[in-house]
């Protein structure tokens, strides 16, 4: 693996460290690793991330749990529109997806180091499966079928959260967990083009109570898959080092992961532009209306922004080496809003698209940060960093919509969209330098205690 660039990369984290495991589990090599005479050529790339057994496992099982909640949503917001006929309560079904994730990501974020990995996964899979049975029993009222809505949300971040710590287990800390959690990632986008496509043509054959009960099917095969598909590993946090309160392990990983300077930064590095970045998506529909786009036009207008940085980030992870990747985190993270200001002259349909495509792309940034996070945050508190970062996530892109539909309602959409360009790359350029001056060797990054909760 090339050397990192000195400039960019993290210092190390304070606190205990493990010791780097020189190949991922099964006898795999890693990529870029040399091959002897006569051996097969060592796979590189992508396709390394594919070589690793266990990481297949993990990503039928994301496909299958993604399928899920996707065809779950849609589902969902149709039947309980079909029950009571209100636009408020049908649209509620989508923001009920994002509002728990607070709640699940700081209350429930111990669970990911306290339990074992494989554990926490298969049970994740298994409640959320349960919930959504219950969904289906035709005599579970509206409100019945929101709090369910909220409970299967609360589970995600635990999940999410989990699943990225186990990640650095089954494929390293280096180069492969950053291509393994990009593949995750692009799938994840993928999703956002087709996924409502496919829960509309199931919809169109079987009633919105059919379609939900297939996601139970769904839930159970990838929690099948990860039982029978990874090892079953201990957890990291020990029994003597932590508490017996699992809300106190919770809140108090939150405390230490958010108290050091250069993980907060790097944590907030993934908020932030995220937040801004959702305006135009928020506001995509008013906008298409103001410029007189038709309902192909909008279509096209919403698959523009994760086709750009599905794109950018198939050629970061496979055509940039792991040094390079790590050079362009700070300028696309400073840069990639600039693109949201060509609404403030009120763009058409072909500016608009490449615009977006391009903010879209300016998120490839996040595949060099990957790496940066990781190597920060010590092995002893990364399911709980983890949990939280989602979490945090899709908390603050939910509060992003509102704000920018609530200023939507006071200033026309163009120039809430282009402010939202203008104050997001004016935040992101103050969190570059931060990021910067808790590079290595600078004085004064972490608190000056040890990472732990024991």
């Amino acid at each position: 693996m090339p050397t990192p660039d000195p400039t960019t990369t993290p210092p190390p984290a304070p606190g205990p460290r493990r010791t780097p495991t020189p190949a991922p589990p099964g006898g795999e090599h890693p990529a870029g690793a040399g091959a002897t005479d006569g051996a097969p050529p060592i796979p590189r790339g992508y396709r390394a991330v594919f070589a690793v057994r266990e990481f297949r496992a993990v990503f039928a099982a994301h496909l299958l749990s993604l399928l899920g909640v996707v065809v779950t949503e849609i589902s969902l917001t149709v039947l309980v529109y079909d029950l009571t006929g209100s636009p408020l309560l049908s649209a509620l079904t989508f923001a009920l997806g994002m509002l728990p994730y607070l709640f699940g990501g700081t209350l429930l974020a111990g669970v990911a180091d306290r339990y074992p990995a494989r554990r926490v996964l298969v049970v994740c899979d298994l409640v959320c499966a349960a919930f959504v049975a219950v969904m289906v029993l035709p005599g579970t009222p509206v409100l019945g079928l929101l709090a369910l809505r909220c409970a299967v949300a609360a589970v995600a971040p635990v999940f999410t959260g989990t699943r990225t710590a186990a990640l650095a287990d089954i494929l390293g800390e280096g180069d492969l967990y950053v291509l393994g959690r990009s593949l995750l990632r692009i799938v994840s986008q993928s999703s956002l083009l087709a996924g409502f496509a496919v829960g509309g043509a199931l919809l169109a054959v079987v009633p919105p109570r059919g379609a939900i009960s297939l996601t139970v099917l769904t839930f159970l095969c990838s929690a099948a898959v990860l039982r029978l598909g990874t090892k079953d590993r201990p957890a990291r946090l020990l029994k003597k080092d932590g508490g017996a309160n699992l809300l106190r392990d919770s809140l108090g990983g939150a405390r230490l992961v958010l108290a050091d300077r250069r993980i907060r930064a790097l944590m907030l590095l993934f908020w932030v532009p995220a937040m801004f970045l959702v305006a135009p998506e928020a506001l995509m529909a008013p906008y298409a209306d103001r410029i007189g786009a038709g309902r192909a036009a909008l279509g096209l207008m919403m698959c523009a922004m994760p086709v750009g940085q599905i794109a950018a980030e198939l050629v970061a992870g496979s055509a940039l080496s792991p040094r390079s990747r790590s050079r362009i985190v700070l300028p696309a993270a400073a840069a990639g809003l600039l693109p949201l200001l060509v609404y403030a002259v009120t763009p058409g349909m072909t500016l608009a698209l490449i615009a977006l495509a391009l903010s879209g792309a300016g998120a490839v940034y996040v595949i060099g940060l990957d790496q940066w996070f990781v190597d920060a945050v010590p092995d002893e508190l990364r399911g709980r960093a983890m949990t939280l970062m989602t979490a945090g996530l899709m908390t603050i892109q939910g509060l992003g919509m509102a704000l920018a539909g609530l200023a939507a309602e006071f200033l026309p959409v163009h120039q809430v969209v282009a402010g939202s360009g203008l104050i997001g790359t004016l935040c992101s350029v103050l969190l570059v330098r931060e990021v910067r001056r808790t590079g290595p060797g600078k004085p004064g990054v972490g608190a000056d205690r040890p990472l732990t909760t024991g």
